[in-house]
């Protein structure tokens, strides 16, 4: 898909995405002057709608040909698939656990997250020359093949590791506040688990389809369109959470 033989549906697609990217960075944006709740869960939540946006912001550089227009901006560090699964887990963990002090064994978690920031900084910061000779080679664990599978096995790990959290402490609490503010987490862990199931199977069948049958079906603009579109699902459900937290659930979320 490009900006060459475009159709009212790909105007679409693009426009659902830039609200999309919009509406992720300015909820996430506000996160950071939010006065109720554990101010460090308020951050990290703010870190994953805004991170999500500017991946979404680089989907749609990918999609409309901005990076071949403009080369110069190719491998601008906006690219954050490996943070999400962390951002989410320790929103999680310290809004139900706000008394945590993090620990040295903690630094693990940052580590993909990390390396992935400092391979896009990095590299951009190379001649366009030099970033053109770099490529999504599949055993690249921050832009490549492997990345996927790091981005999707992890996003899952840490949705069980967070939802196991979210069950201990529903038996270790009878506060009705409290008990309110716990399912909250779980309808957005619940409904983020459906949307990003249907994008990891989206996702694994393009890789499927071309490793085993040399099948593109990135070549399929409703194929290719349904796999952006179930990323901008989860990108949409997570700053609607946001937006019912900031406002008529910040309540359920006071210390």
């Amino acid at each position: 898909m490009s900006l060459e033989n475009h159709t009212i549906f790909f105007y679409i697609l693009i426009g659902l995405m830039t609200i999309g990217v919009l509406q992720s960075l300015f909820i996430g944006f506000l996160f950071f002057f939010k006065g109720s709740g554990e101010r460090r869960a308020n951050a990290f939540y703010g870190l994953l709608l805004i991170t999500i946006g500017l991946t979404l912001l680089h989907n749609i550089f990918m999609l409309t040909d901005f990076y071949k227009a403009y080369p110069q901006f190719n491998f601008l560090p906006i690219y954050y698939t490996l943070a999400f699964p962390t951002l989410l887990f320790y929103y999680v963990k310290l809004t139900l656990y706000p008394a945590y002090k993090f620990r040295l064994s903690d630094v693990k978690h940052f580590i993909l997250p990390g390396g992935q920031l400092l391979f896009f900084l990095v590299t951009f910061s190379k001649s366009i020359e030099a970033r053109s000779q770099v490529d999504r080679y599949f055993y690249n664990p921050f832009y490549g093949g492997f990345e996927q599978f790091l981005y999707l096995a992890g996003f899952f790990a840490y949705m069980y590791f967070a939802y196991r959290y979210i069950r201990r402490r529903r038996k270790q609490i009878k506060d009705k506040k409290h008990i309110k503010a716990i399912r909250y987490l779980n309808k957005l862990l619940q409904i983020l688990f459906l949307l990003f199931f249907v994008h990891a199977f989206m996702v694994v069948s393009d890789f499927v389809s071309f490793e085993f049958f040399q099948i593109d079906l990135r070549h399929s603009k409703i194929f290719a369109g349904l796999g952006i579109f179930s990323f901008v699902a989860v990108v949409y459900w997570l700053s609607i959470y946001g937006f019912q937290v900031l406002f008529w659930g910040r309540k359920v979320f006071r210390k």
